[in-house]
């Protein structure tokens, strides 16, 4: 089984990815690693999500950041954001990750933060490990 399933949606992501592969890989936690587009793959990123054995998702997103809250509003596993800067400085992807709906919860950590979204990702496996 996959700890972690890693989405971006979009190959310009891939600094953010990295650097969330890069403290998965040291502290040995599995990942798969993805790229796909909420809004120009959609049947791809369902069939995966449906598909996935992963106990956490972390979500990259820039822009509109579309992708952590269409996962989260598919699966009932914890999901993180990772809002990545563009045009904004990162403020626009950081807010729609931010301001999920009732129901849909996201958990959301700085701009291009990928790091913390994989401690994150840890921590939680903690918990889902003692229990």
């Amino acid at each position: 089984m996959t700890d972690v399933a890693v989405i971006s949606g979009s190959a310009s992501d891939s600094a953010i990815t990295d650097k969330v592969k890069k403290i998965l890989e040291e502290n040995t936690v599995s990942y798969e690693a993805r790229i796909i587009s909420a809004h120009r793959d959609p049947d791809t990123l369902d069939a995966f999500i449906k598909t996935s054995d992963a106990k956490i998702f972390i979500a990259i997103a820039g822009l509109s950041a579309a992708l952590p809250g269409v996962i989260a509003s598919k699966t009932d596993k914890p999901v993180i954001g990772v809002p990545v800067s563009g045009t904004l400085n990162g403020l626009d992807a950081l807010l729609a990750i931010a301001q999920m709906p009732k129901g849909v919860p996201v958990a959301c950590v700085g701009v291009d933060n990928g790091e913390n979204a994989a401690w994150l990702a840890i921590r939680i496996l903690k918990l889902i490990k003692i229990n």
